[in-house]
């Protein structure tokens, strides 16, 4: 599909009304606390131009983290005091984990709130990256800094699910994997909500 193609229905699926999505969406069973307190963070769905066409930029944690060492991510984080918002956030945590100047981003849009198990709703920014950029992973929570297509990402065949024990119990969830590069969890959910809003 030519790129404009693909910018354009990422773009006019960011209007789709469809719902949140959650890391319980394939474990009813597993019911989260009514009462349950919440905590805002909000992650960037970069998506720059190559050869090959458009791709996501993705992390790699780094392997010493406390929390979710060595899993792929997108660049984001906690929603600070001083973030005017989940847009604000999710371009300072880029900046600060790789950076990638707000200068270079154009805001596409966000998707629905994703609520995962470890107490996060984490606001997904979409934005098209519109300059040349030398990533430049923060020292000791990113290790690395890489790319994957987006029509890979949003192929639905290409998303599997797994189960991993969790609190005694299996957990299922989504995994995308590219290459020597394993993506799943939130961001594997996250890119499948996207991967659905585009199809």
């Amino acid at each position: 599909m030519p790129r404009a193609d693909l910018i354009a229905r990422l773009q006019d699926a960011l209007t789709d009304p469809a719902g949140p999505s959650s890391d319980f969406d394939l474990n009813p069973e597993f019911r989260p606390l009514e009462n349950r307190e919440l905590r805002p963070a909000a992650v960037l769905i970069a998506v720059r131009h190559a050869q090959r066409g458009p791709e996501v930029v993705l992390t790699r944690r780094s392997a010493h983290l406390r929390h979710h060492p060595g899993q792929i991510a997108f660049p984001g984080g906690k929603v600070d005091a001083g973030d005017a918002d989940a847009v604000a956030a999710a371009t300072r945590e880029a900046w600060e984990e790789i950076g990638l100047p707000p200068s270079a981003l154009r805001q596409m849009g966000t998707l629905p709130a994703h609520e995962t198990t470890t107490g996060f709703t984490i606001t997904p920014v979409v934005a098209e990256v519109t300059a040349s950029v030398e990533w430049r992973p923060e020292a000791g929570e990113v290790d690395e800094v890489f790319q994957a297509p987006l029509t890979h990402v949003l192929d639905r065949d290409r998303f599997v699910i797994k189960t991993r024990l969790w609190r005694g119990r299996r957990h299922r969830y989504y995994a995308v994997p590219y290459g020597r590069y394993y993506i799943w969890g939130a961001t594997a959910r996250i890119l499948r909500a996207l991967a659905e809003r585009v199809a």
